[in-house]
């Protein structure tokens, strides 16, 4: 009995094959070591597969900029003054038809390297992710693998207007762009010595800076490493193309992509429909959009559909914090998945730290029911802390109940972050990156991760008993999603019932159910770090009536760690089943 549920690996490319421990501040890629996509060896690659894993998102792919020369490429360092760390920012994307070369044995065959990457990985049965940022570029992008006939971002701008549609940037005419000032004693390098570290980029006139600063010297918090796209959108939120029907929502991409037809759209929608198909020219089979609520949804509209016209199962996912935009996004832009931060992610947070209610959670799976199955459920990426840092849970075991509600609760993906699985706290003073997330923006190594890496084994030969049973309970979980079709099925609250219900059940408990037409199965987790739990959970009124069982008791079994029987009572007018779940404990009774 198969779902058709997708597990997602989100994976710092550069991070993972780099088995140099060093960690040294601001160290250089000689020093702290940099992985490689040969890392990713057919080993490798199957035991992520075996995790449970349906597709693996490589981050950090595009060229983007970085501190150092490749001569063997043509390629220059760029300035430390605009850079975030050593090695750069993956969403200041330098090159759109390049891989960063970093990430190279051979910078001169790059795209070759990643190609057989994409090749490897559709090998092991799994597909593959990458991402695309369409709010923003490095504010010194370099186009120099063009395919025939395109243009580099701005060759064609008039840059003595603030806006015009067809610019691809937003200008500050008459002022120069401004390194800002420092904070915190920050340093380029780490204040090591560069020929380009001055304090100064040339760059006339300035642009807008990638979060939307009009300030021709951006304050130190904003994303001045990168400079924002142009859609159409002037300065004053209004529009200067042609907006979607209000009934565009109830339309299949097909019927978008024909919307869009004839009509005349913006230059930098062109360029970012042309990067897109480009990459699924390579095979590639999804993308993760980067701060997509930035950029009007009838850019998406047109994108998405384009893309879909190219290949219609392409994997979609995009990054919006706005609960109030969810809609639009998914029905209008046609965004497959948006991530479910702002609702689920920080509600399961909360709990985890120990203020938080799971009473919380039933009104956020109601107020989601149309667009649940569109929602992607994480407890870790590369923007948040990691689980087991000490910012954080610290015990990396406390987020299982939540992993356990986040993957099964719904049709919807589920993601992990690589080194997650093995309780990675980040701990490293890396340079640019803050502890307690693994820096995205340094040369660095990923302890845990290497733990389990092994010097290329990729066994977990290094865990300790404890690190490599945490792994196995994630893979438990994981391949349980993709085996059981039950989690394919209809989903019912059983939290809010038991609240009133069951004074022995409490606000650190969740439970529901989850059906299809062979299989029935009752869900529940307890995110108490000290109590055990004894008490006689019911089903609802709707599931008992729903599922139609005969009276009488039997015995049911746990079926996804397969610990554990109980009984389950069925009387004339309900159902109730003998339930006991030890500290941060999770189980799933099978009902036949």
């Amino acid at each position: 009995m198969k779902s058709n549920k997708a597990n997602i690996y989100h994976v710092f490319t550069r991070l993972f094959g780099n088995t140099n421990t060093t960690n040294k501040p601001w160290g250089t890629k000689e020093e702290n070591g940099v992985g490689k996509f040969n890392d990713f060896t057919d080993l490798a690659l199957e035991e992520i597969k075996k995790l449970g894993i349906t597709h693996i998102w490589y981050t950090g792919v595009p060229h983007h900029g970085i501190i150092g020369d490749f001569p063997e490429i043509g390629v220059e360092s760029d300035d430390p003054d605009i850079i975030k760390g050593r090695a750069g920012s993956p969403y200041a994307v330098r090159d759109y038809y390049q891989v960063n070369p970093d990430l190279a044995v051979d910078v001169t065959k790059r795209m070759e390297e990643y190609e057989a990457l994409i090749a490897r990985t559709h090998n092991h049965r799994m597909k593959v992710i990458m991402d695309i940022v369409p709010n923003h570029i490095s504010r010194h992008y370099v186009g120099k693998n063009n395919p025939e006939g395109v243009e580099d971002f701005g060759v064609d701008d008039d840059n003595t207007v603030e806006f015009d549609r067809n610019n691809n940037f937003y200008y500050i005419p008459g002022e120069a762009f401004q390194v800002p000032d420092p904070r915190n004693n920050y340093r380029p390098l780490g204040g090591e010595k560069h020929a380009l570290s001055d304090g100064k980029f040339d760059e006339f006139p300035a642009k807008w800076t990638g979060n939307g600063s009009r300030l021709a010297k951006p304050d130190f918090d904003d994303w001045y490493e990168t400079v924002k796209i142009n859609y159409g959108v002037r300065p004053d939120g209004s529009k200067d193309f042609d907006e979607l029907p209000e009934d565009s929502k109830n339309w299949d991409w097909k019927r978008h992509f024909e919307f869009w037809q004839n009509k005349d759209v913006p230059d930098s929608w062109k360029k970012y429909r042309d990067i897109a198909l480009f990459w699924l020219g390579k095979k590639v089979d999804g993308f993760r959009f980067d701060m997509a609520e930035m950029v009007p949804v009838e850019f998406w509209s047109y994108l998405n559909s384009h893309i879909k016209n190219r290949n219609p199962d392409a994997f979609l996912v995009a990054e919006v914090y706005n609960p109030g935009l969810y809609r639009d996004f998914i029905f209008k832009g046609k965004m497959d998945y948006l991530y479910d931060k702002v609702e689920l992610y920080d509600t399961l947070k909360h709990i985890m730290y120990g203020y938080g209610s799971t009473d919380d959670l039933p009104l956020i799976f109601e107020r989601q029911k149309d667009i649940a199955h569109h929602m992607l459920h994480f407890l870790e990426n590369h923007d948040e802390q990691r689980i087991a840092s000490p910012e954080f849970a610290l015990n990396p075991w406390k987020a299982l109940p939540a992993m356990v509600v986040s993957a099964t609760v719904s049709t919807s993906p589920t993601m992990i972050y690589f080194g997650q699985e093995v309780g990675e706290p980040a701990a490293e003073k890396a340079g640019f990156g803050d502890p307690s997330r693994t820096s995205i923006f340094d040369y660095i190594g990923v302890p845990q991760h290497q733990k389990w890496m092994n010097g290329g084994k990729f066994d977990g030969g290094q865990l300790t008993d404890n690190e490599k049973a945490l792994r196995n309970y994630y893979s438990e979980i994981l391949n349980f999603t993709l085996d059981n079709e039950a989690l394919s099925g209809e989903y019912a609250d059983l939290h809010s019932f038991n609240r009133i219900q069951n004074q022995a059940y409490g606000s650190k408990q969740y439970a529901f159910a989850r059906w299809s037409e062979n299989q029935k199965l009752i869900i529940v987790t307890n995110f108490d770090e000290h109590h055990w739990v004894n008490t006689k959970l019911q089903l609802s009124p709707f599931v008992f009536e729903a599922w139609n069982l005969e009276i009488g008791e039997r015995e049911i079994s746990e079926v996804m760690f397969g610990k554990k029987k109980t009984t389950l009572c069925v009387f004339e007018s309900f159902v109730e089943i003998d339930l006991e779940l030890g500290p941060w404990e999770s189980a799933v009774f099978e009902v036949k």
